[in-house]
């Protein structure tokens, strides 16, 4: 079972008191964007295997949304941090540069 701890209000909360919100860290434009960028946006998504940054939002609790820094295939949680950053933690990338020699932050779109 996946559990995060939403860094708003402190609580460890399993995967049934969450709403998972798709990749974090994209770029959200608006206007002025012609039908193929708004088609990227949409649907060209990364679906890694291994480490993955996405968001959540503590659904059945504070109801805010946060990032979380995880491993796709060992469900193991590097961290959470707010939504409200356009990059992870320096904490949370050395997690994961621990455990995956060669990791690299590449950054949002």
């Amino acid at each position: 079972m996946l559990i995060l701890t939403c860094p708003v209000c402190g609580t460890a909360a399993d995967e049934t008191e969450l709403s998972p919100g798709g990749e974090a860290h994209l770029t959200r434009r608006g206007p002025g964007w012609d039908d193929a960028q708004f088609e990227s946006y949409l649907f060209h998504r990364k679906n890694p295997r291994g480490v993955h940054f996405e968001r959540w939002r503590h659904a059945h609790g504070c109801g805010k949304w946060f990032h979380a820094a995880r491993d796709t295939v060992t469900l193991e949680v590097f961290g959470t941090y707010s939504a409200q950053v356009s990059e992870p933690p320096r904490d949370i990338i050395d997690r994961i540069a621990a455990k995956h020699p060669g990791f690299e932050w590449e950054g949002g779109e």
